[in-house]
């Protein structure tokens, strides 16, 4: 095995992606007795370096495919570094002996990952979710940028071909067509007529409502009478230790009330509890 791998410029700022790229075209592809050797000592003896090795050499493959989804609006680096963990799990389970390139074997592999993280984050509903959505999800938007709707000859052809039935490729289809949407108006465009359309400018909101509020109202003022006529059926120390510990912002700690009344903290819990006690059974009833 040569050198060539650990004698790239390391002092090149891998920062930005055009930099990222840049290092990554640097980095030489392996020969494919190069690829059996380190397949074969990572397979055997989990050399760890053997499979950086291999992964720093196919970073450009991961690069390269990346680029054929940049039409789903996602970031490349986002793509690319998840494409990288598909190249890690396919070269952890590249078998040399198989007689194919490890090329061949990781694009699957790294086009899984990217399709997972784009079925997660093109929309902010998933839109694709069992394994016939996800094919569908690739093949309909492929077909559907070189066209509008599919016509019932063509939803034919791709059912027969894709061994759909042509309710999931409807359904699909609908979903593609569809766009997301923000629930509030730009702060830029409230005077747009675009603006105007915006969710919260219409949707109904039942939490303000005039009956809502009295209903509201009427149960707050009902509990706070409540409240101050049970607490007038408690003796006066123990009204005045709930008080301390309860209905005022600077509350007091047990043992300052235990202080104040020459008892024990436990005294002073007792007594909270048994009053805490009245009170419920009196606002109860």
């Amino acid at each position: 095995m040569t050198n060539d791998l650990l004698c790239i410029d390391r002092s090149l700022s891998v920062g930005s992606l055009g930099s990222y790229i840049h290092w990554a075209n640097q980095i030489p592809l392996l020969t494919q007795d190069e690829e059996q050797d380190l397949a074969r000592k990572l397979r055997e003896n989990n050399d760890i370096e053997a499979a950086r090795k291999m992964i720093m050499s196919h970073l450009r493959l991961v690069i390269s495919i990346a680029r054929g989804y940049s039409g789903y609006g996602l970031p490349q680096a986002d793509l690319i570094q998840e494409g990288n963990i598909g190249l890690m799990k396919a070269v952890k389970r590249f078998n040399p002996d198989v007689g194919v390139r490890l090329v061949s074997f990781a694009i699957h592999w790294i086009r899984a990952e990217m399709h997972e993280f784009i079925i997660k984050n093109w929309r902010i509903v998933k839109i694709a979710t069992t394994k016939a959505q996800r094919k569908l999800f690739f093949n309909l938007r492929k077909m559907s940028k070189k066209r509008g709707w599919f016509s019932e000859d063509e939803v034919s052809t791709i059912a027969e071909t894709l061994n759909v039935n042509h309710k999931d490729i409807r359904q699909m289809e609908a979903r593609l067509n569809n766009y997301d949407t923000s629930f509030d108006a730009s702060d830029d465009d409230d005077d747009s007529p675009a603006s105007w359309g915006a969710p919260a400018n219409y949707l109904e909101d039942n939490s303000l409502g005039p009956l809502h509020r009295l209903e509201h109202d009427d149960w707050a003022s009902n509990r706070h009478e409540k409240l101050h006529a049970a607490m007038a059926t408690l003796d006066d120390r123990s009204q005045d230790i709930l008080r301390l510990r309860w209905l005022q912002d600077d509350k007091q700690t047990l043992h300052q009330l235990a202080e104040k009344y020459q008892i024990s903290a436990e005294r002073v819990r007792q007594l909270e509890k048994t009053a805490m006690q009245k009170l419920q059974q009196q606002i109860a009833d």
